[in-house]
């Protein structure tokens, strides 16, 4: 299907709200079509589509479906079978269509680089639309997060580009019609999903057998991965990390990065090299790369708190995120920092609860949260809550204060009793725990 001919679609996405799912309405409405939506509860998010001119609607209900013969239902992965929408949509004969055919779709329309890997595709699917955009290539994308220069996560522009996030969790980056694929890394987070590392790897090793070209970290184990596809390996040179950012050495010039901590730098070096190959300029992709200030949920900036300690929120759901962070927030030069995490799914945390210990023990103080369940219920995993990461903390933290506080409100408490103005405070995790970050802040940053 050509661009012209979205014109005469009618789609309805149901879980619009989502970080991803609304980023795919905004572009198809770009494209002509007519959309509407509906997610479980209200938000910016959906108040942002209706500004766009998208029906959005809170809650789930069959009457939610426009009435217009033909309408075409995308479902989010996370929205069950047993959803109202979708019960009507089929009773009715309706179309109903995974997120990987409408992404296939809009993949097609468009030269593509797509961005995969367990942690840092979000961020440095970001860098690579920011380098396109700053450089005069007015490319689409496609971004899990909102992309803090122009304060949205999806575009359509004008140029031959298209810059999309690729999803391992649900295998819907295998639906992709891709020309330059970028590995950040590949690494198990998705255990509701994959029985095994040695399964995920397979289904890398698909997404890397159809582009014209990958960029991938110069490593034995990804690189195996790639068969005979024309690859670029990549390895940071001469890392100097520095408050806020850091430099490094790029094909013979230093560049400058204005967002903390090494593995970003990792992640500007993947977007850099995806850049050359989508035919900008060296020179300009060294200026261009300065100007990223990073990507909302990606140790973003909200402000201080009553006492004076900066907040920052960002989506680390893994250890490996978690650690990173931490390490992150360590070259801010704050006497402290002070870790609040949710744990996100109750498999993640029943797999990987020694792990996230390990890594939370690098912070001064830890505050655990209850699991956020998301489509997963408490029932199927007795047992399992934020309790096993908070003794998993104390059992790695030689000492360290750790406080398991379940309810939002009695973390709040606590944390405005403890912090102090020379503590970097860090909000984690992939739920709804960004809520509390800013009801900490009471100075918002201007940044």
């Amino acid at each position: 299907m050509s661009a012209a001919d979205w014109s005469s679609r009618q789609l309805h996405f149901v879980g619009i709200g989502g970080a991803g799912m609304s980023g795919w309405a905004s572009v198809a409405a770009e494209l002509g079509a007519t959309v509407s939506g509906s997610d479980a509860a209200d938000s910016q998010i959906l108040a942002a589509l209706r500004e766009r001119g998208i029906e959005a609607k809170a809650g789930h209900c069959a009457s939610n479906l426009p009435t217009v013969d033909g309408t075409e239902v995308v479902r989010s992965s996370a929205i069950p079978d047993s959803n109202p929408e979708l019960i009507a949509a089929r009773e009715r004969g309706l179309p109903v269509m995974e997120r990987a055919e409408l992404l296939a779709e809009l993949t097609a329309l468009r030269r593509t680089i797509a961005v995969a890997g367990a942690h840092g595709k979000t961020t440095t699917t970001s860098m690579v639309a920011q380098l396109l955009i700053e450089c005069g290539l007015d490319p689409g994308y496609l971004i899990g997060g909102e992309l803090r220069s122009s304060g949205r996560n999806a575009s359509w522009g004008s140029g031959e580009w298209l810059v999309v996030e690729a999803d391992e969790s649900d295998r819907s980056m295998l639906s992709l019609n891709v020309e330059v694929a970028v590995v950040t890394n590949v690494e198990l987070d998705h255990h509701d999903n994959y029985r095994s590392l040695a399964e995920l790897r397979e289904v890398f090793r698909s997404f890397l057998s159809k582009p014209a070209a990958a960029v991938i970290p110069n490593s034995p184990e990804l690189l195996e991965l790639r068969g005979d596809l024309p690859v670029t390996a990549f390895e940071i040179d001469s890392l100097e990390l520095r408050p806020g950012g850091s430099q490094f050495d790029w094909r013979g010039q230093q560049v400058t990065l204005n967002v903390a901590g090494a593995h970003n730098a990792g992640n500007a070096l993947a977007a850099l090299e995806a850049a050359l190959l989508a035919g900008v300029d060296q020179d300009d992709a060294v200026r261009a790369i300065a100007s990223f200030s990073g990507v909302g949920r990606r140790f973003e900036e909200l402000g201080r708190s009553q006492s004076g300690a900066l907040i920052l929120d960002d989506y680390a759901h893994h250890p490996t995120e978690i650690a990173a962070t931490i390490a992150a927030a360590r070259t801010l030069g704050s006497k402290r920092v002070v870790a609040v995490f949710q744990p996100h799914l109750y498999s993640r945390t029943e797999r990987l609860a020694a792990e996230f210990g390990r890594a939370l023990a690098a912070a001064d103080v830890v505050c655990v949260l209850d699991v956020y369940g998301a489509h997963e219920k408490q029932v199927d995993f007795p047992g399992v809550d934020g309790r096993l990461i908070a003794a998993a903390v104390a059992d790695a933290g030689s000492g360290k204060e750790v406080l398991w506080l379940p309810d939002f409100s009695d973390a709040l408490a606590q944390l405005k009793l403890r912090l102090r103005a020379d503590d970097s405070c860090l909000i984690l995790g992939a739920g709804d725990v960004r809520s509390l970050g800013e009801d900490l802040t009471v100075e918002p940053s201007s940044r």
